[in-house]
């Protein structure tokens, strides 16, 4: 006979290691930001073991470091990284799409078609936050559609480094306004039920994601400098 009793520690472990999770993708713990192990415990009234027992699930998964004698900080993505992760995640976005078109019912269709409307309202009110979450819906959304166990898997894997970034790139002037007319044209594809242009446009969305965020990260550089040598005349 199978014990009943519920395994609480390990229950316990999963769910901070859920609740950190959210908290990076949520930008709550920035990338680069040393994590106060302490202060965590304390505030959610737990012991630091299943804490350091999450932190190790979310260091297997990538999104946290543990650095020896430091601690634990979030993980960082440079410009390298980025550069090799959109092309790659442009490759997988664009083949989900593919298949989603090619399988999806008239349903599928209308579920579709109703969160691009939630991202049409949020680019015509400007509300980042909001079309970064129904951006995140949609995409999800064709990923479960094309029903690929192994192309699930695989990015599944990688979209937790992209939402480490968590839309950064709509912070360039003009990003929404692009974003959401590459949307338009995708939700055309995928009504007219053309897989290879939905899988094409697709991936140059995820392409003109990574380009936002390079001159992004090049203005904010830029700002810096000009910054740093004012401070330095100064």
């Amino acid at each position: 006979m199978v014990d009943p009793t519920p395994l609480r520690l390990a229950s316990l472990h999963e769910e901070v290691a859920a609740r950190l999770r959210n908290m990076v993708f949520e930008r709550q713990l920035v990338p680069g930001q040393w994590i106060d192990e302490l202060a965590l415990a304390s505030d959610w009234k737990i012991s630091r073991t299943p804490l350091r027992e999450a932190l190790k699930v979310l260091a297997a998964e990538g999104l946290v470091e543990l650095v020896p004698r430091q601690g634990c900080r979030v993980t960082e993505l440079s410009e390298d990284d980025a550069d090799e992760l959109f092309p790659v995640m442009a490759l997988l976005e664009g083949r989900c799409a593919f298949e989603a078109v090619r399988k999806a019912t008239p349903a599928d269709i209308k579920l579709l078609q109703r969160l691009h409307a939630a991202l049409e309202k949020h680019a015509a009110a400007r509300n980042i936050d909001g079309y970064y979450r129904a951006n995140h819906d949609f995409h999800s959304t064709v990923q479960a559609l094309a029903a690929n166990r192994w192309l699930d898997r695989a990015t599944t894997d990688l979209r937790r480094f992209v939402r480490l970034l968590r839309g950064r790139q709509l912070n360039w002037p003009g990003r929404i306004e692009e974003s959401i007319g590459e949307h338009r044209r995708l939700i055309d594809a995928i009504e007219q039920r053309d897989a290879a242009r939905a899988e094409q446009l697709m991936h140059d969305h995820l392409m003109a994601q990574l380009a936002a965020l390079k001159a992004l990260r090049a203005h904010e550089a830029a700002q810096e400098a000009t910054l740093d040598q004012g401070q330095h005349h100064a």
